[in-house]
């Protein structure tokens, strides 16, 4: 560890470790470093360690740059490796999938398979997100209408209100989402009124935040940023004019204007799981709903 003549500035080790591809840790570790901003961490990752061997170069790493470890592993040889070098060597040592996979054990009376990778496996659900993906980068920005209806969800609304980067991920997720833009003065495409099948949710944000994000847009494209496109006037019209469309359509709409695009993803999927819900229970023969 290395410390700074600030003490505001401090510079830790972190070794995330992983029997697959990283990702969960590697989440974890985002969620919780989000909340001390002025810790400076360098993070070392490991992933696919299945082997003492690595394990052992691994050991020599933590005891070069000690820092707390957190690991997603499976094998119970492996895990106890970590475990008895990170007390030897005196730094943390944080098991993340322990905690729920012994809850879970016990709830299930089942014993888990005990094998890494698993929620990387070629099975039906991988190959519906990759789909979902597929489905998505060819209906961006209101591209091939024909098999709109196929759609889970329809983000619509204003060009920059981030439809594009919050259906790729929802299709990551395996929602196969499309986006129509709205473009002032042009009509709804005929096929986005017939969609009877997807969620359509209208995207929203405040207009002077988008007269920004459009000028710095139009920067990078070394265009003029004095346009139409970014009058703040026309702007505001066009927010209203959305507004008022989603309330004639009573589409559900998100205001993306303080929002990631992790959460207005989060949002939209919490929406079509909503949907989905009261579509089943409507099915339901009247003396099957509690």
């Amino acid at each position: 560890m290395s410390r700074s003549s600030d003490k505001t500035e401090m510079t830790y080790h972190l070794h995330l470790i992983s029997d697959s591809t990283g990702e969960t840790v590697n989440a974890v570790a985002r969620a919780c470093l989000v909340q001390f901003e002025t810790v400076q961490v360098n993070e070392h990752l490991w992933s696919l360690v299945r082997t003492a061997k690595q394990m052992d170069r691994i050991a020599e790493s933590i005891a070069a740059m000690p820092g707390p470890v957190i690991f997603t592993l499976i094998d119970n040889e492996l895990k106890q490796v970590l475990v008895d070098h990170c007390r030897r060597l005196q730094v943390p040592c944080i098991p993340v999938l322990d905690p729920v996979m012994s809850t879970l054990t016990g709830y299930f009376h089942r014993a888990m398979s005990g094998a890494p990778g698993r929620q990387h496996s070629l099975d039906a659900e991988y190959f519906a997100r990759i789909d979902a993906v597929h489905y998505s980068l060819a209906h961006d920005d209101g591209q091939a209408l024909h098999d709109l209806n196929d759609a889970d969800v329809i983000l619509v609304g204003p060009s920059r209100t981030s439809k594009t980067p919050t259906c790729v991920y929802l299709a990551n997720r395996g929602v196969k989402a499309a986006n129509v833009p709205l473009v002032p003065d042009i009509p709804l495409p005929a096929e986005l009124d017939a969609a009877d099948r997807p969620m359509i949710v209208g995207l929203i944000t405040e207009a002077e935040r988008l007269v920004q994000v459009r000028r710095n847009r139009l920067r990078l494209l070394q265009q003029n940023v004095e346009s139409d496109y970014t009058d703040p006037e026309r702007v505001e019209r066009e927010m209203l004019d959305a507004k008022r469309l989603f309330m004639r359509k009573k589409w559900p709409v998100v205001d993306v204007t303080r929002r990631s695009i992790e959460e207005t993803a989060a949002t939209v999927i919490q929406m079509l799981s909503e949907r989905r819900e009261k579509a089943a229970l409507a099915a339901l023969p009247k003396g099957d709903v509690a």
